[in-house]
């Protein structure tokens, strides 16, 4: 299996290319978010492709009609074989019962027979999508997530100017949906909370028949959001919830809340596993999320400087996990490094600092780059901030500069 993070821009312009590949070409899964764009983009390669396109919802009421599947890949084997090649579009192929094996059967089926069909499926939980595709799809297909969006996707999208689509994306996060929302704070929390959070939390991943105790993992999910880029022990997590699982469960229900793209429990970097399991540092993959859960409106950094210091972290880090980087951080006491990466942006250690500073606040991060010399240091912080760290001959981006283009501009 080959799997890519993408934004809506570059997702599209991928599966673009591999359309154009000899069809039947392998299955295209695409994966991602709830209310990121895996529907429009299936419209709109609905809509290019014309004729060609078989677009089909597999959550909508004609997919619980008996034979639904069966007519439908008739209609499309049909299609291709007049046409010369087309391409079929499942969308939530995961409501489809049994759908890995079915999925599988059909494309077994297509290469036999060499029809020329294209298969494009999306699902909003990786997990159910994950799950079923390795079990049953192993070597048949490539997986692309549809990552949350990004400063510089909301700022080409919207219209918005590149620091201004950062700030946004600390305050409001960054759901397209409900940027024709965010001057009416009652009806855009109303939209994140019933068109994203519940089918999510409520839906994707309760119905995957893992999840015995649905009350505790509300309490973990809201516990985790109101937790945002903080290092927390299980135990202390177990000891806030109202009705306490054991430590195991808690554990199970941060991975969940992973895989649906709502909150990931980062590790703790060592370069040999851990002889035991390190407190988790919770990030909350879109800050919508946050803002949406929170009792008040976002916070202003000269009257709430902590938790506004925290929503930015929490952004930066998110913005490092949603474009595929592996995300960790470091902790020796008294030193810590608030996030640890590596991937396509290279290796790196990241120090967010928002308020002022002193460069003797930067030995954790220092000393860690000494110890793994491989990692660059960079200081995510404000203008006056820059001119502090590069004092100290460490590398720094405005956080504004960080959340629209990642490290690579770092000097």
């Amino acid at each position: 299996m080959t799997e890519f993070t993408l934004d809506y821009a570059t997702c599209r312009a991928r599966l673009a290319e591999r359309l154009a590949e000899p069809a039947p070409g392998r299955i295209q899964l695409l994966t991602g978010p709830r209310q990121v764009g895996k529907t429009t983009l299936l419209l709109d390669l609905a809509r290019q492709h014309g004729e060609t396109a078989l677009y089909a919802a597999c959550d909508g009421p004609e997919a619980g009609l008996p034979g639904f599947w069966e007519r439908l890949w008739a209609k499309a084997r049909d299609l291709a074989e007049d046409r010369g090649g087309a391409i079929i579009l499942l969308d939530e192929l995961q409501h489809v019962s049994h759908w890995a094996s079915r999925l599988k059967g059909e494309w077994d089926r297509l290469r036999r027979r060499r029809i020329p069909l294209h298969v494009v499926a999306t699902g909003s939980s990786a997990l159910r999508l994950g799950a079923g595709s390795r079990e049953s799809l192993a070597g048949r297909f490539e997986r692309l997530t549809l990552s949350h969006w990004s400063a510089s996707a909301l700022s080409k999208a919207f219209k918005l100017d590149a620091n201004a689509a950062a700030e946004l994306m600390v305050r409001l996060g960054s759901y397209p949906g409900a940027m024709a929302l965010r001057t009416d704070p009652a009806r855009w929390r109303a939209y994140i909370r019933d068109a994203i959070i519940e089918p999510a939390v409520g839906k994707d991943i309760l119905t995957l028949g893992v999840v015995r105790r649905p009350a505790l993992l509300r309490q973990v999910f809201a516990l985790a959001v109101s937790l945002p880029a903080r290092i927390v022990a299980i135990q202390k997590l177990q000891g806030q919830l109202q009705d306490p699982g054991t430590l195991e469960t808690i554990v199970h229900y941060l991975k969940l809340l992973e895989e649906a793209y709502l909150v990931a429990p980062l590790e703790k970097y060592a370069p040999q596993p851990l002889h035991r399991a390190a407190p988790p540092k919770l990030v909350v993959l879109n800050n919508a999320l946050i803002a949406a859960m929170a009792p008040g409106p976002p916070p202003e950094p000269g009257t709430d400087p902590a938790r506004y210091g925290a929503w930015v972290e929490n952004a930066c880090l998110a913005y490092a996990w949603n474009s595929g980087q592996r995300v960790m951080y470091w902790r020796a006491e008294p030193l810590e490094v608030d996030g640890v990466c590596e991937g396509s942006w290279g290796a790196w250690a990241l120090e967010v600092k928002t308020g002022p500073f002193q460069q003797g606040e930067l030995r954790g991060l220092l000393e860690f780059c000494r110890r793994y010399p491989r990692f660059r240091p960079l200081v995510i912080t404000d203008s006056a901030g820059q001119r502090v760290a590069r004092a100290a001959g460490v590398a720094a981006l405005t956080w504004t500069e960080f959340l629209v283009g990642g490290p690579a501009s770092a000097r």
